[in-house]
């Protein structure tokens, strides 16, 4: 295994930032400035970062070369029914530093710490239909999907989630295998697919695949809930049906196809060197 650290600061070379941890009250002033850049309408207490600080939770902030921070994430340790974890709850950029790698950075910048620690699992929740977050957990980081929930926060109320139900992929990111995308071994089988209408609409094949799905999202969903509210519920919808069915069948979502903007559900040994 590489460097944990190295790897980090190597991706934020790259993307051209530097890494700093955040734990005082005025560091919680520059966050809430990326949040309300990111969803508008929420902001994050001020001592909620000094007090994950001096828990051992501390945050990371994405630094440009004048020294404005344009993203960060935050977590908190955690416990479930498979032990302790990171549940990594927030992570943004500024609109304009998106796709450039700094959201990469920042949670390999949360894997080393985690890994300091003892702590050998991360978690958390995104919105089955953004891609880009799919490319950055799956195609990037290698997490996996292993639970999915239908309104999972509720009703939410910031600029981005308001009006929608919050379906939500809970993903487990196992900390000491090499960040990378799973190779699925067996041919998936179409389970989701886009018709090729003006707008993509969503069509649900017959059959269940018995060893590994795919499962197409459109490439800019918020583009097309601006344009057609009612089919963005009709592809939640669709989503949501074929998640459930690959997840029932003891699938997990082991990867993300960008360019059919598609995730792949397999069966664990389906999997090249498991999950």
């Amino acid at each position: 295994m590489r460097d944990p650290w190295a790897l980090a600061h190597q991706r934020a070379r790259d993307a051209g930032v530097t890494l700093r941890p955040l734990t005082t009250v005025e560091d919680a002033d520059l966050v809430n400035g990326i949040i309300e850049a990111t969803w508008g309408g929420q902001h994050l207490d001020r001592e909620v970062v000094r007090a994950l600080a001096v828990s051992g939770n501390v945050s990371w902030g994405a630094f440009d070369d004048t020294g404005t921070l344009i993203g960060f994430v935050l977590g908190w340790a955690g416990v479930d029914g498979d032990g302790l974890h990171v549940h990594s709850h927030m992570l943004a950029a500024l609109p304009d530093r998106r796709h450039r790698g700094v959201g990469e950075a920042l949670k390999l910048a949360q894997r080393a710490q985690a890994l300091d620690q003892g702590i050998e699992t991360a978690r958390w929740t995104f919105d089955p239909l953004v891609a880009r977050n799919a490319w950055l957990n799956l195609g990037k980081l290698g997490a996996v999907i292993d639970r999915f929930a239908r309104n999972f926060y509720g009703s939410m109320t910031d600029a981005i989630n308001a009006g929608e139900r919050s379906d939500r992929f809970t993903v487990a990111w196992h900390l000491r295998r090499e960040p990378g995308a799973h190779r699925v071994v067996d041919a998936p089988a179409d389970l989701l697919v886009r018709t090729r209408d003006p707008l993509p609409r969503p069509r649900l094949a017959r059959d269940r695949p018995a060893h590994a799905a795919v499962i197409e999202v459109p490439s800019e969903y918020h583009d097309l809930r601006g344009a057609d509210p009612m089919l963005a519920t009709e592809w939640r919808d669709a989503i949501a049906d074929a998640v459930e069915a690959c997840l029932d069948a003891e699938m997990v979502g082991a990867a993300f196809d960008r360019d059919r903007s598609a995730y792949v559900f397999a069966m664990p040994e389906a999997i090249e060197g498991g999950v």
